[in-house]
């Protein structure tokens, strides 16, 4: 009687199984080819962990533009090519305008926010948000004037070294940061202010962990948070320091706010919650502040510095591109003014230089992840809804089908025959869809200003020889940094 009743239960489990993983193996029976996955770890013996996009790149040889991998236990759509994103992200934007957001991020700041969240969380956050900054000037004057006043302090801090060896890193975060305080915060900071540059380094601290495979891994497989805490623990503690000086200006601010005069985007966020305090499931409460907050600011610093530092990389390691760009600013605005947006449509060549960098530092080769709202028919796989996906921009920005030379530092990607600016459509660095970057017009705006005013008061000479010079990244994996280096700033 015992061992008939063994059987019958293990028939029960046996059953349940079948159709657990029968039903799972249906879902998921239409999805794209990929490698067979190895259990628990998936893929990962395939992979490059520091590098998961030239794994990605190489798979594509075998499985196509459109394929399935396993990150460990998490099944991932990867998407290669400009052709196969663009379809995906411009042509299909609601099916995969998710946004996966991994453990690890859940464990640091939840879902909340501009970045991380979903459904009508993002869309209420993202509308006002976009509003919000469109008030305060992004894409108008306000706001180009605020980037010309820093750009002349960040003048003035090259040339305290003169023309002694420097590391450009401080500079260039601190003035790019500033433009975003000034909209978020409604001030900017002194560049030697001690809370301002204890901020800066919090965030260039977590940038450099999350661009880390620990970051990966974590994502992966939770557990790893438990087992080797060592590196989340730090992600924590800065991710807490970051929320605690975001709550003390979210205080000042509720002490002197007056509810018909914002003065910043706080502000702004702190009138609309009162607004809808009687609104029991309302996004704008104050956990949403803090880490929308927390995603202009980093989204508004790190990527824009970041790409300064390469630009003024690459125009040392190719001196004859930096003296066309000199030219051309001496020739459309002189030494006797600051630059100016208007400038810009005269300065195809400047523009292009400026997009080229763009491209070719590839400075988020992955993406964020994606993941489908709903069951997704695309190129006829089935994708169930809530699949992670991944558009990896670096298979578009270095698109052989697209770009003349993609492995060469080449402006004339962006030059017709007669030397006017042109636009590619693989021009991709802020994503494309419904998740493009928020922040694009006002990085495009930074990068130009910045740039023509440092080239119109400095040449930038390398501390050692031009072709010695590595534009190889520190890291490779999320986030793509420079190599650290000095350069002597030359007044001109």
């Amino acid at each position: 009687m015992e061992l008939f009743g063994t059987l019958v239960l293990a028939s029960i489990v046996l059953g349940l199984l079948f159709l657990i993983f029968g039903r799972d193996s249906s879902r998921y029976s239409k999805m794209p080819p990929g490698p067979t996955p190895l259990p628990f770890i998936g893929n990962m013996l395939q992979l490059d962990s520091r590098a998961l996009y030239e794994s990605f790149m190489k798979l594509k040889e075998t499985y196509g533009p459109v394929m399935t991998v396993h990150l460990g236990p998490m099944r991932v759509v990867v998407l290669i090519g400009f052709d196969a994103v663009h379809e995906a992200l411009v042509q299909q934007p609601d099916e995969f305008a998710g946004r996966a957001v991994s453990p690890l991020i859940m464990k640091l700041t939840g879902d909340f926010g501009l970045i991380q969240s979903n459904g009508e969380r993002w869309k209420q956050i993202r509308r006002f948000s976009l509003s919000t900054l469109r008030d305060f000037g992004m894409g108008k004057r306000s706001i180009e004037e605020w980037i010309q006043e820093e750009a002349k302090h960040l003048t003035e801090e090259f040339r305290k070294t003169n023309g002694s060896p420097c590391d450009p890193t401080i500079f260039l975060s601190r003035a790019v940061s500033n433009v975003i305080c000034s909209i978020v915060f409604g001030q900017r900071f002194d560049y030697q202010d001690k809370n301002f540059i204890e901020l800066l380094s919090l965030l260039d601290a977590n940038l450099r962990l999350l661009a880390s495979p620990a970051r990966m891994l974590y994502s992966m497989f939770p557990v790893l948070i438990k087992l080797i805490p060592g590196p989340f623990n730090k992600m924590l503690k800065n991710v807490n320091e970051i929320k605690r000086f975001t709550s003390n200006m979210i205080s000042q601010h509720k002490e002197t706010l007056v509810s018909d005069s914002p003065r910043d985007f706080i502000d702004s966020f702190l009138i609309k919650m009162k607004q809808e305090s009687d609104n029991p499931a309302t996004e704008f409460n104050l956990e949403n502040l803090i880490i929308t907050v927390m995603d202009l600011f980093t989204a508004g610093t790190e990527t824009t510095s970041t790409t300064l530092q390469y630009g003024l990389l690459l125009l040392m390691k190719y001196p004859h591109i930096q003296e066309k760009v000199q030219k051309e600013i001496d020739a459309v605005i002189g030494r006797g003014r600051a630059p100016a947006m208007e400038d810009r449509r005269k300065m195809s060549y400047t523009d292009a230089v400026l997009h080229e960098t763009q491209r070719f530092i590839d400075l988020v080769p992955l993406n964020a992840f994606h993941w489908t709202t709903k069951d997704t028919v695309f190129r006829g796989y089935t994708i169930p809804a809530g699949t992670v996906v991944s558009p990896v921009l670096h298979s578009v920005l270095f698109d052989k089908t697209k770009w003349a030379t993609p492995y060469t530092f080449n402006p004339g990607h962006f030059l017709d025959e007669n030397g006017c600016f042109k636009m590619n459509p693989a021009f991709m660095p802020f994503s494309a869809g419904k998740r493009v970057c928020a922040g694009e017009g006002l990085a495009k705006m930074e990068l130009f200003l910045f740039f023509s005013t440092l080239l119109q008061n400095f040449s930038f000479q390398p501390t050692e020889e031009p072709d010695k010079i590595s534009l190889t990244p520190n890291s490779k994996s999320f986030f793509k940094l420079p190599v650290p280096y000095t350069f002597f700033a030359i007044p001109r």
